[in-house]
């Protein structure tokens, strides 16, 4: 199994625009961030996390081959901005996507016209499906496990796909929720900065010690702003097995 990393930024994308900060001006291609999304893919069976506004840019130089499924943590538009532009992925026919109550009502509200009784020619064929956590999805040959976590006052949803768990904007997680993240090797988490508490977000303090009580092989750290610093000189701060993913890393477990 691979996983890919589309987009590994905040809402606002690394560079922001109009700021001159250091990381914003930064000539390191890993200091530039487009919205988070990701592909986790076997041989036979391709599955996209997130749809950002970002996705037309990000998927361009990954193979044209077809998405079985999408799973979506919820309903920002940071986050499933970018559904429109899954059409050419139709030509293989209808592309189911996976949310729940919530995101799921915003497509509808986001994206009317591919719902319609008469549908105009060339939009997405999408078979939109409300999912529920602990009720896994089997996707092709991979079996998916939706978990959920808070975004603020907001529930959304993690996915566990084998020895992967996949969390984005979660600010807290339910005691409970934690028997179902048992056995993770790679653990993808949030962390929007070092210091600035956020309403929504965790830091990067609470994405170690999250990571170091879910006990993982590997943490990669996801949906960081530019506040966090140069993707070089954090990933030298960070404990070992903890490092800032980046646009395009490609990671195989």
């Amino acid at each position: 199994m691979k996983l890919t990393f589309l987009g590994t930024g905040t809402s606002c994308g690394v560079p922001v625009i109009g700021c001159q900060c250091k990381v914003c001006q930064s000539a390191d291609p890993k200091d530039k961030r487009t919205r988070c999304s990701a592909i986790v893919e076997t041989e036979t069976t391709r599955i996209l996390i997130d749809c950002g506004p970002d996705f037309r840019q990000q998927i361009l130089p990954q193979p044209f081959r077809k998405i079985d499924g999408i799973l979506i943590t919820h309903s920002h538009y940071d986050h499933m901005g970018g559904m429109d532009d899954i059409r050419p992925y139709c030509q293989f026919g209808e592309i189911n996507v996976y949310a729940d109550k919530t995101a799921r009502q915003s497509m509808l509200q986001m994206l009317p016209y591919c719902f319609a009784e008469n549908r105009y020619p060339g939009v997405p064929a999408i078979g939109l499906h409300e999912i529920q956590p602990h009720k896994t999805l089997k996707i092709g040959d991979l079996e998916v496990m939706p978990i959920q976590v808070m975004h603020g006052k907001l529930p959304i949803l993690g996915y566990r796909i084998g020895k992967l768990t996949y969390i984005t904007d979660m600010k807290t997680i339910d005691e409970g929720e934690l028997k179902y993240l048992e056995g993770t090797k790679l653990l993808v988490v949030n962390a929007l900065r070092f210091d600035k508490p956020h309403h929504a977000h965790q830091l990067m303090d609470d994405a170690i010690a999250f990571a170091r009580k879910i006990g993982a092989k590997r943490t990669l750290i996801i949906h960081v702003c530019h506040d966090v610093g140069l993707h070089e000189e954090v990933n030298k701060l960070l404990p070992e097995g903890i490092d800032l993913a980046y646009d395009g890393q490609e990671i195989y477990l």
